[in-house]
C-alpha cells in the first residue's frame, strides 16, 4: 500500500523557471551562478526532486548545460523572453501530471515540505492555484497550478497580458502561509544578494543510523577544530519533545504561562527559548538563520539527514544497516570502520582516525 506522501508526490511535476534575461545581474544566467560550490539551479533541484514525480527546466539559453542535470529542458512556447507567465504556460503545456509546481531557479533554500503544504491546502480549498506567502508578501512564482489551466493562461498571453497576479485574480486561488519558513524564499536578483549568501558559514552534516556514534565523534572533533581557530556552531535535531528549562525556574514558569519568546542572560552566556510549532519536520534553513553567521566559520549538523546539504556519512558494519551515500548525492564523504565497495567514487575516511576526519573538514572549510 502506497503512503499518502508518495501518492501526493505522483500528482506533481516541478518546473524550474530559468528563462529570464536577468537584467539586474548584467545578463548572467542566474541558474549557473555558484553558491557554496554548487550552481543555484542544482540547489533548487536537490530540494524539489524528492518532493515530486518529475522535473522540467524552463530555459531559453544554456540549454545544453541545463540538459546535463538529468531532466528535460523546455524553451518558452514563444520567444523573445516574455517573462514568467510565458514560462508558466510552457510548463503547463509540457507537464503530464495533474498539478504543476513552479519555482524560480535562484531560490536555493526552498523548504522540503513545499509541495506537501501547497497541495494539501489547494485540495482543502478546492482551488486551482496555491501560492506561497512568506508572511509579508505573496511569492507569485512559487505556485502550484492545475495543468488544466493551460488554455486559460494561453488566452491571457494572447491578449497581451504578462502580469501573473492579474491572471491569478481571475482564478480560484488560495494563499498558503509559509511564515515559519520566510527565509526559504530568498532569491538572487543582484550580485550583492549572492555575495551576502556566500558569507554564510559552511554547513556540514553528519548522517548516520542510530548507534553509530555521531555525538561521540562531534565531542572529539569540536575541541580540535577550536584549537585551529575555527568558529563552530552546532544544530542538533531532536526527534522528540525536549526542554532545556525546568519547572520551578522563573524562565520556565514565565514561558509556560504564555511567553512566546523567553530570553535569559548572564554575564557569561544567554539563551533564547522560542515556542514555535514546526510540525514533525523542522526546517534546517529556518534554524540556521537563527544563528549569528558573522561569528561562525562552520555549522555542524547532527540529524536532518533528508535535507539537501553537504554531509559526511558515518557507517559501522556491526549495525548491519543500509549505506546511505549510494542514494544521496549530498553525501560528500563516508567515514567507516572498514573499507567499503561503493557504487560512488567519494572519499573514504577511517571512522577511528579523528585526525583524518579533522583534515577533511579543514579542507572543506578552506574551499
Amino acid at each position: 500500500m502506497r503512503s499518502e506522501s508518495f501518492s501526493l508526490k505522483e500528482q506533481v511535476t516541478a518546473v524550474i523557471l530559468a528563462g529570464g534575461r536577468a537584467r539586474r545581474m548584467g545578463g548572467v544566467d542566474k541558474g549557473w551562478m555558484v553558491l557554496n560550490g554548487k550552481p543555484l539551479v542544482r540547489h533548487v533541484l536537490d530540494a524539489l526532486a524528492p518532493q515530486v514525480n518529475a522535473c522540467l527546466i524552463n530555459a531559453n539559453r544554456s540549454q545544453d548545460a541545463y540538459s546535463t542535470l538529468g531532466w528535460p529542458v523546455v524553451s518558452d512556447l514563444e520567444g523573445d523572453f516574455q517573462g514568467p507567465l510565458m514560462g508558466i504556460a510552457t510548463g503547463l503545456k509540457h507537464a503530464k501530471s495533474d498539478w504543476v509546481l513552479f519555482v524560480p531557479c535562484d531560490s536555493p533554500y526552498l523548504p522540503n515540505d513545499l509541495v506537501d503544504r501547497l497541495l494539501k491546502r489547494a485540495m482543502e480549498a478546492n482551488a486551482q492555484v496555491a501560492v506561497a506567502h512568506d508572511g509579508k508578501r505573496l511569492q507569485p512564482v512559487v505556485a502550484l497550478i492545475k495543468r488544466e489551466l493551460f488554455e486559460s493562461v494561453s488566452a491571457v498571453l494572447a491578449s497581451g497580458e504578462r502580469k501573473i497576479d492579474r491572471w491569478y485574480a481571475t482564478l480560484n486561488m488560495v494563499e498558503v502561509d509559509f511564515t515559519d519558513h520566510a527565509e526559504a524564499f530568498i532569491n538572487v536578483n543582484r550580485r550583492d544578494d549572492l555575495d551576502e549568501l556566500q558569507q554564510m558559514p559552511k554547513l556540514l552534516g553528519f548522517a548516520a543510523w542510530s548507534g553509530t556514534g555521531k555525538t561521540t565523534l562531534l565531542k572529539q572533533l569540536i575541541p580540535l577544530l577550536k584549537e585551529t581557530g575555527i568558529r563552530i556552531g552546532v544544530i542538533k535535531h531532536a526527534h522528540h519533545q525536549f526542554d532545556i528549562d525546568h519547572p520551578g525556574k522563573d524562565s520556565y514558569e514565565l514561558r509556560k504561562v504564555g511567553a512566546d519568546q523567553m530570553l535569559i542572560s548572564s554575564g557569561k552566556r544567554w539563551a533564547l527559548m522560542v515556542e514555535e510549532d514546526q510540525g514533525d519536520r523542522p526546517s534546517l534553513s529556518h534554524m540556521l538563520n537563527r544563528m549569528d553567521h558573522s561569528l561562525l566559520d562552520i555549522v555542524l549538523v547532527e540529524g536532518f539527514k533528508e535535507e539537501p546539504f553537504p554531509k559526511i556519512e558515518l557507517y559501522r558494519k556491526s549495525l548491519q544497516r543500509e549505506i546511505m551515500c549510494c542514494n544521496d548525492e549530498n553525501i560528500i564523504a563516508i567515514a567507516s570502520d572498514e573499507n567499503l565497495d561503493l557504487r560512488r567514487d567519494i572519499p573514504q575516511l577511517d571512522l577511528n582516525d579523528i585526525a583524518s576526519i579533522l583534515t577533511f573538514i579543514q579542507q572543506y572549510i578552506a574551499k
